[in-house]
């Protein structure tokens, strides 16, 4: 069964105030914009990760230094998904900040 679109939405908006919470709560030195559903996460070093929202797809997705990912929402496990890898957005959150700012945050509750 398909996301309705005000579901689909609150779920996006959710996940970016958790990510908001999450970086705001590190000890990294970043800047966060959230603007027109789109958040970006820029490191000190100059890299970004950007983060939004594709309604017609119902899908989030992320562009990193290592590509671009996408996201569906799996309704029994109340996980987004990668759609090419079926990696945990969680899990490739930690790896891809290891990666682009060296450091080891969790993002369990995403």
């Amino acid at each position: 069964m398909s996301l309705s679109e005000a579901r689909f939405h609150d779920l996006v908006d959710a996940v970016q105030q958790s990510l908001e919470d999450i970086f705001d709560d590190s000890d990294l030195d970043i800047d966060l914009e959230n603007s027109a559903g789109v958040l970006t996460v820029r490191f000190d070093n100059g890299s970004q990760l950007i983060f939004s929202r594709q309604p017609a797809l119902r899908q989030l997705w992320l562009a990193a230094r290592s590509g671009g990912f996408h996201f569906d929402y799996d309704e029994d496990n109340q996980r987004w998904i990668c759609d090419s890898s079926d990696e945990l957005l969680s899990e490739m959150l930690e790896r891809i900040v290891a990666e682009q700012a060296g450091a080891e945050l969790e993002f369990d509750e995403i």
